[in-house]
């Protein structure tokens, strides 16, 4: 698979099939995240890898799943992901910012996910006190997301933009994503 491909072809994922996801490939996720840009090349990113069933149950109930649908679109019993990875800053290193960071890092993490054969959904809301008092994080970090993993269980689908931004749920169980059009966004030489 090709990068373009791949960008085309990533969704976030909410409905998992509960099969564990070795070790080795969520340590070859961090290694792709870690060589994602860093402003100064300061580094200020560090993770926290999930992968037993019993971590798996504990970070869960710390994460707010897909606030736009109504009922909040947790993923249900036996549909969870199987591996996290929690995104942290080192504020000794970088006292502010750091999100451009995480996004470059998270997108690293979830274009390799892909060519794994897993789904991702990349989560910022989250009980971070919650969530670093369970992992025992150090002060000096703070957490900024958290990266879901898993065999993915589900197809979500891109449509152009109708009406809003809105993702929703049709009564199949298939998630419909609006992505503005390119042509929309696109402006060349002048806006």
């Amino acid at each position: 698979m090709n990068v373009y491909s791949a960008i085309l072809r990533r969704r976030s994922i909410r409905r998992y099939k509960e099969q564990p996801i070795p070790e080795s490939v969520v340590y070859k996720l961090i290694d792709a995240a870690r060589l994602a840009p860093s402003a100064g090349n300061v580094q200020p990113l560090e993770f926290v890898t999930i992968c037993s069933p019993e971590g798996c149950e504990m970070v869960f109930p710390t994460l707010k799943w897909a606030r736009h649908i109504q009922s909040g679109d947790t993923p249900p019993e036996g549909k969870r992901p199987t591996a996290y990875v929690i995104v942290l800053i080192n504020r000794h290193v970088m006292s502010k910012g750091g999100g451009h960071e995480a996004g470059a890092a998270v997108q690293n993490i979830m274009l390799e996910a892909l060519e794994e054969g897993l789904g991702t959904c990349w989560l910022r809301s989250i009980d971070r006190a919650g969530l670093s008092e369970k992992l025992g994080v150090p002060d000096k970090y703070e957490i900024d997301s958290v990266v879901a993993i898993g065999k993915p269980a589900e197809a979500p689908m891109t449509e152009a933009i109708k009406n809003d931004t809105v993702y929703w749920r049709d009564d199949r169980g298939v998630m419909h994503v609006p992505k503005r059009v390119t042509d929309n966004i696109h402006h060349r030489e002048k806006f």
